[in-house]
């Protein structure tokens, strides 16, 4: 695994470079059946308005100073640092999870509630699954990483989930039948592709391979780290 070939970072727009951000793909299996997670951007937004995509957003310099009762699992802190674009520390690794577990709280009022959770979430839960790079020339750009986890391993209640500001209409879908929803292309993609890893893995263990959604001169790449 390595970071991002030099032509793909040398097509990145000049003048806008893509900002870190995370996203959590949250998984209910409580009936019996997997179902993810996800919310309708407001119309307000720039960037993807009016599609459905899992809680997320951009890692912002706090998250770096966010309480956790454990941490990441030493794979997912390499995966993410091996293949940063840029040098990463296990500090900042560990942030981009924070952002994903802090935006779940602001996005959903959905809380990690562990046995650790009077120090801070525990990530340990915490599988890295997808990254994905807004091509040049959008509005807005951002190097996203995508984790999982599933709601009984983070002591999620299901039928907690609010709707705010950023994310509206919050649903369960059934991850095996969501084409009813104007879902974001690169969501869909992703949550496409978790599926078909959890057909042959249902856990999805810490060294399963990460897929890598990005642009090289024009053409799409969907691959892995």
């Amino acid at each position: 695994m390595t970071p991002l070939p030099a032509e793909s970072q040398a097509e990145k727009s000049p003048y806008l470079r893509p900002r870190d951000a995370a996203c959590l793909i949250l998984v209910d299996r409580s009936n019996g059946s997997a179902r993810v997670l996800v919310g309708k951007r407001s119309s307000g937004h720039v960037f993807m308005p009016d599609v459905y995509v899992f809680p997320g957003g951009r890692r912002d310099p706090r998250d770096h100073a966010l309480p956790f009762g454990a941490d990441l699992d030493p794979l997912v802190i390499d995966k993410l640092r091996r293949s940063a674009s840029r040098a990463m520390t296990v500090a900042g690794a560990r942030a981009l999870a924070l952002a994903a577990v802090r935006e779940l709280q602001e996005e959903t009022g959905l809380c990690f509630r562990t046995e650790r959770a009077q120090q801070g979430p525990d990530l340990s839960a915490l599988r890295y699954v997808a990254r994905a790079i807004t091509p040049p020339g959008r509005v807005r750009r951002f190097d996203t990483r995508f984790f999982f986890c599933f709601t009984d391993d983070v002591g999620i209640e299901p039928a907690n989930i609010k709707d705010s500001a950023e994310l509206q209409d919050l649903q369960w879908l059934d991850m095996r039948d969501s084409s009813g929803v104007n879902m974001a292309a690169i969501t869909r993609m992703v949550l496409e592709d978790v599926t078909n890893f959890m057909i042959g893995d249902q856990p999805l263990q810490f060294e399963s391979r990460v897929r890598l959604y990005f642009e090289r001169r024009g053409t799409f790449i969907r691959g892995f780290l």
